[in-house]
């Protein structure tokens, strides 16, 4: 649904809210061969305070869950790795969350570049999640996200 390996992003199911940044990681093949590798390896997440266990890079299929500390509580975030692109100047993945995440949707963090310039693009569908309480509590949780999304969005500077 995010389609990470798509430059342009096309229309997606309207029942989702969508979103799409991107920032500015830097120039130049030290940048790219660093970002893309930290991008396959969970690091979009880690350094924005999540707890990923694996230390393998992703792969389609992989099934784990991702842990974050909030408000004296860990939440688990059940997800599975849909997508890996690795391409010359695309790199990135997409992961769909299984029942028990707070939200329902999908993710993607693709590493990309033109010419001598490399960006992170971010990439979400977000809706509420059947299960309680994090239905009720699906109004936070989108101001949670934005926050979350900035951090994303610097994790690989």
């Amino acid at each position: 649904m995010t389609s990470p390996e798509l430059s342009a992003w096309p229309a997606t199911d309207r029942r989702y809210r969508r979103s799409e940044d991107t920032a500015f990681l830097g120039r130049g093949a030290a940048v790219w061969e660093r970002t893309t590798a930290q991008v396959l390896r969970w690091r979009v997440k880690t350094a924005s305070g999540f707890t990923v266990d694996s230390t393998e890079p992703v792969s389609v299929g992989e099934r784990l869950d991702i842990r974050v500390h909030l408000l004296g509580r860990v939440i688990i975030e059940p997800v599975e790795v849909t997508s890996v692109v690795a391409e010359a100047d695309r790199v990135g993945f997409a992961y769909t969350t299984r029942p028990g995440h707070p939200v329902e949707g999908e993710e993607a963090f693709i590493v990309h570049r033109q010419d001598d310039t490399v960006h992170l693009t971010v990439r979400s569908l977000t809706r509420a999640a059947a299960e309680q309480p994090w239905r009720a509590l699906f109004p936070f949780l989108l101001v949670a996200q934005r926050v979350v999304r900035r951090r994303y969005l610097r994790a690989l500077r």
